[in-house]
């Protein structure tokens, strides 16, 4: 019996003044696959993320079709039941004086922060401290958010991402601009989180971010798919050199990968 996808995507196209952000893009993802989406600046990758979480719609053409968790049609907070997302977008709209518990329980809403009509539960409450807990930040939780460093602030937006147990984990450029303790604690993080048998889609432009349970690559460039399959296949030279217009060396050590310039 043949497995369905979660994520299908056909013929996608995405415009802005004029010009293809995400251009006639197909791409399936089923469940329980990991794959991490790479490119250069300005290839395509936030956009296509948003098409998935329907922030960003396509334009309608008769041969294109987005199915997400096999329905074409969704009210965006049913959708985001069960997806979790991180970004630096996301974590710039936290920048609140909203406490860390605060933002993480908002993650049962798909909220920022909480307001006088959002019902918390107690089962709420002992979740969101246990995966407070989960992800070290649990002594952060009456702080406001916008007197943490971009490491915790980070920690605490992935908790709120797994906060209500997504089926579907979306991080786009979710380490950047993190110290190397903080990204070493994040991927720590991301291996547990795929261990509990999700989706996770990753969207990067480093390779070290990719962690080792991820095994699918997509490589963008100019909003289309370049290259699609096996990591070990596909960050070769030939290929990130292509994706990233210049002449790109690769190294790999134990399953984890580097690129310079």
């Amino acid at each position: 019996m043949s497995v369905e996808p979660i994520i299908s995507l056909r013929n996608i196209t995405v415009r802005r003044s004029g010009r293809p952000i995400v251009d006639s893009l197909s791409l399936d993802v089923y469940p329980t696959e990991h794959v991490a989406i790479i490119g250069s600046n300005g290839a395509g990758k936030s956009t296509l993320v948003q098409v998935i979480s329907q922030e960003v719609h396509p334009l309608w053409a008769p041969e294109s079709k987005r199915l997400i968790f096999g329905q074409e049609r969704w009210r965006v907070l049913e959708l985001r039941k069960r997806m979790g997302i991180v970004s630096q977008s996301l974590q710039y709209m936290c920048n609140t004086t909203f406490s860390v518990r605060h933002i993480v329980l908002s993650g049962f809403f798909s909220s920022i922060g909480l307001d006088f009509h959002h019902q918390v539960t107690s089962d709420m409450v002992d979740m969101a401290d246990q995966c407070l807990k989960d992800q070290e930040v649990f002594h952060l939780k009456e702080k406001p958010m916008r007197t943490l460093s971009s490491g915790e602030a980070r920690r605490v937006l992935l908790t709120r991402a797994v906060v209500h147990n997504p089926e579907v984990m979306l991080l786009d450029e979710a380490v950047s601009n993190l110290d190397l303790p903080a990204k070493r604690m994040y991927r720590d993080s991301l291996e547990a989180f795929v261990q509990d048998g999700r989706t996770l889609i990753l969207v990067t432009h480093d390779l070290s971010e990719i962690i080792q349970p991820i095994g699918r690559v997509v490589v963008m460039k100019e909003g289309k798919i370049i290259a699609d399959g096996p990591k070990e296949d596909v960050l070769n030279e030939d290929v990130l050199s292509q994706a990233y217009g210049t002449r790109i060396f690769v190294s790999e050590r134990e399953g984890r990968f580097n690129a310079w310039c």
